[in-house]
């Protein structure tokens, strides 16, 4: 079956003015809070090189420059919508003013290349770029002009966006749902997927085509803020309980365990900034870690 996914800028790009207002003081994250994106690009080569990390940011996966380092059909731009200008949790405005950042992932204080790079072997399921090769500096630049103006304020706990560090992952409300929930919530998650995702996002975005198991979004605390503020782009917005209950179906899906060492560079290409040399996860781990036994939550033994 062919699979249909509409682009998500393009959807954002209908969505009303009204809508996202409401979203987003729902949610906390205040779009007067949020400057906008800078209009135009610094001049000479620095701007040629923020132009560069645009457009690997919006084609991450087929760009020359990365997609032999991408290991699914992903963007930059999927979860950090319209190139990361949007006034919403996900925005990359301001971002490269929270760092340096103590990243608790990695133990170690991260830089914006540092984590840039690593989305690549996570979100992108593939292998971590070559610090300071042209497509990590690149990304860099780019990232680092969204937030152009806005005073630096390095953040010690966490390499997250300041206007919304603060809610992200929202432990205090999210976790208890998570804990409680059943089979039962598991199939309002995939009927609520075929009414409202579906038409987005035919057939969903999981396995070999997916984020793996050491994403953000695949971590069951954390991607039901994400989809708070930002899914579905058009009409009603989901609750508290519809996002755990999407996050459930959408997590509890076959997609690509996480070995943090078969996901970096080659040897002799650049240090990867961590103390943290072994990790693994995979869809199982990222359940039982709040107690859920992934088997009875599906109501199978699909999930390996």
């Amino acid at each position: 079956m062919k699979t249909k996914i509409l682009s998500l800028s393009a959807a954002l790009a209908r969505l009303s003015a009204g809508l996202m207002a409401a979203l987003l003081i729902a949610g906390h994250v205040h779009a007067a809070e949020i400057p906008d994106p800078p209009k135009t690009y610094p001049p000479g080569e620095l701007g040629k090189l923020v132009k560069l990390g645009e457009e690997i940011f919006l084609n991450t996966n087929t760009h020359p420059l990365t997609k032999d380092l991408v290991g699914n059909i992903l963007t930059c731009d999927d979860c950090h919508l319209d190139g990361g200008k949007t006034k919403s949790l996900g925005t990359l405005i301001g971002t490269a003013a929270s760092f340096p950042a103590y990243s608790p992932r990695e133990k170690t204080v991260q830089t914006l290349q540092d984590r840039n790079d690593n989305c690549f072997m996570r979100s992108m399921n593939g292998i971590r770029p070559a610090i300071d090769s042209q497509a990590s500096l690149a990304l860099m630049a780019y990232v680092s002009w969204l937030s152009e103006g806005i005073p630096l304020k390095m953040n010690d706990k966490k390499p997250i966006n300041m206007f919304y560090t603060k809610i992200w992952p929202g432990n205090k409300w999210v976790v208890p749902l998570i804990k409680r929930s059943t089979h039962e919530n598991y199939l309002a998650g995939k009927k609520i997927w075929e009414q409202r995702c579906a038409e987005c996002h035919e057939e969903g975005r999981w396995g070999d085509q997916s984020y793996n198991a050491g994403a953000g979004m695949s971590k069951l605390n954390k991607a039901p803020i994400w989809l708070l503020f930002n899914m579905p782009l058009e009409g009603e917005k989901l609750t508290r309980r519809e996002a755990v209950d999407v996050t459930l179906y959408m997590n509890a899906q076959p997609r690509p365990d996480f070995d943090l060492q078969k996901h970096l560079p080659p040897a002799g290409t650049g240090i990867y900034n961590t103390a943290v040399t072994k990790e693994k996860h995979s869809v199982r781990s990222n359940f039982k870690q709040f107690g859920l036994d992934i088997d009875e939550l599906r109501g199978d033994k699909v999930i390996p």
